[in-house]
């Protein structure tokens, strides 16, 4: 019941009209952004954070979650399409979307992906409005030892959890770290590895950094392909809708997809991409009929719908209560409301209840907007995908530098941009992950400081972090974190010896 009443605090602080149309603006402009071919949400709320600047942090915040879960909505546009997922949470559905769209199904697999994001995220927000409040209130109980223990595991499962080179992600996760301790010390205030440049005092800018690692580099990836033009026709859609039988064969993958996603997106560094093909595996196995996936399966668009829109809700949940991103986007969101001066933790839903679950409410609210959008108006957003590349990368890139002025009016943020946009291009093309990076840039600091005043609080001893149960436990996790991945990377290398000497 007291979720309840602060779901009502929520829906008092967003039912105004400017909210709900940013709801609505935020939500249209994700489900844009998702369907074109390799930016997703990360990016799209990268690009667009210039919309947020002089509006109040619940507004904000709204209107990044609304660019966040509209994403989600729009991704498997392309997939379905023309078989390009527009974010890897969305690679899962071109296994049968693609296929569906050959067999002339086009306008049925953009419905259920419709109405299976809608009910994923219909689902994953019933266990946001439960499971907030005592994840908050449970988080009141962590001190400096608790909270490092806590940063420490986020970051080792970022890097362990997530598919990849463990040793590359461990690179990018140490580059984030040194570059987050530029500027003045806060417990000394000594100035640290500036350069002798005034800029760096401050330390570098997150957001700058994220246009750059995003939007920027995104847009040296895609230069190759800057002539690449793609046709899309609404004689390929059909109509878009779906059959009572067909709607009652995905209920079930819908409703088992939705939890499994949810739970994925709450663990740091597992993300929608992970959900999405995990709910694919399970359908397959799970179904009557297994040898149908892969040749436009219903059930294999609406599982994998259902789970990355349950994920991004569940994301939400260590960004609010502990400050912790919970996948890229996130971080990006994190790195905003710093700037904004919010600071997401166990403490905003106490000061600032009306932020918090005002967010909760919006995604209600967005979801209903989303199935709005994504039904009726998908022929005239799929022709998006016909937009030149030489129109639109220079619009992202203009955005992306306009935003960088805005937030400093400083010229040597140009310089940080253009080198985080080489960086992040750099970093594709060596296959080294960004969102490690990205997250001990902006929680590097904190880390930091907590590991530093739980020193200080027990005099130097670093038992205190193996004292007190909630960090002991966290600590654990975390190094079995590592142990999995170094013990899957040993297999899978051993696997593709055996497979190299067969061949």
């Amino acid at each position: 019941m007291e979720s309840l009443h602060y779901l009502m605090i929520g829906f008092d602080a967003i039912l105004t009209p400017t909210n709900m149309l940013w709801i609505f603006i935020g939500g249209l402009a994700g489900s844009i952004i998702g369907m074109l071919p390799g930016l997703g949400p990360a990016t799209g709320v990268a690009v667009l954070i210039p919309l947020t600047y002089g509006m109040n942090p619940t507004t904000a915040l709204i209107t990044m979650a609304a660019i966040y879960y509209g994403a989600m909505f729009g991704g498997s546009r392309a997939s379905i399409m023309i078989n390009t997922p527009g974010d890897a949470s969305a690679i899962a559905t071109c296994f049968d979307g693609y296929p569906m769209t050959k067999n002339g199904e086009a306008g049925k697999a953009l419905a259920i992906s419709a109405i299976a994001s809608f009910i994923g995220g219909t689902i994953s927000v019933i266990f946001l409005v439960f499971l907030t409040l005592p994840v908050a209130n449970f988080a009141l109980r962590f001190g400096p030892a608790e909270m490092f223990a806590l940063v420490f595991f986020a970051l080792t499962a970022t890097v362990t959890l997530s598919q990849g080179n463990l040793l590359k992600g461990f690179i990018s996760l140490a580059f984030g770290f040194m570059l987050s301790s530029i500027g003045i010390d806060p417990q000394t205030g000594l100035i640290r590895f500036t350069l002798g440049i005034t800029a760096l005092q401050d330390g570098i800018d997150f957001l700058v950094a994220m246009i750059g690692l995003y939007a920027v580099a995104e847009v040296f990836k895609n230069f190759a392909s800057l002539n690449n033009e793609i046709k899309v026709g609404s004689s390929e859609i059909g109509k878009v809708m779906i059959s009572r039988k067909e709607f009652k064969s995905c209920i079930k993958p819908m409703l088992r997809s939705s939890p499994l996603g949810f739970v994925v997106g709450v663990l740091p560094g597992m993300g929608a991409s992970i959900g999405s093909m995990m709910s694919y595996s399970l359908e397959q196995q799970l179904n009557k009929d297994p040898k149908k996936f892969g040749k436009g399966a219903i059930e294999g668009v609406a599982a994998p719908e259902a789970a990355n829109n349950a994920a991004a809700s569940g994301a939400l949940i260590p960004l609010l209560t502990m400050g912790i991103p919970g996948s890229g986007t996130t971080a990006v969101m994190l790195g905003a409301l710093i700037m904004l001066g919010v600071k997401p933790g166990p403490m905003l839903f106490q000061q600032h209840p009306e932020i918090a679950w005002g967010v909760i409410a919006s995604i209600i609210v967005g979801n209903i907007f989303m199935i709005i959008i994504n039904l009726p108006l998908v022929i005239p957003l799929v022709k998006i995908l016909n937009v030149p590349r030489r129109i639109l990368l220079p619009m992202i890139l203009g955005l992306g530098f306009l935003g960088t002025y805005l937030l400093n009016y400083s010229g040597f943020d140009f310089l940080l941009l253009s080198m985080f946009g080489f960086a992040g291009y750099a970093m594709s093309k060596l296959d080294i992950p960004i969102p490690p990076m990205v997250l001990a840039l902006i929680l590097g600091s904190s880390t930091e400081q907590s590991f530093r005043r739980a020193l200080s609080i027990s005099q130097g001893d670093p038992m205190i972090f193996l004292q007190k149960p909630i960090s002991l436990v966290l600590i654990i996790l975390a190094v079995l974190s590592l142990v999995y991945s170094i013990t899957r990377e040993t297999k899978h290398r051993k696997q593709d010896k055996k497979t190299a000497l067969g061949a």
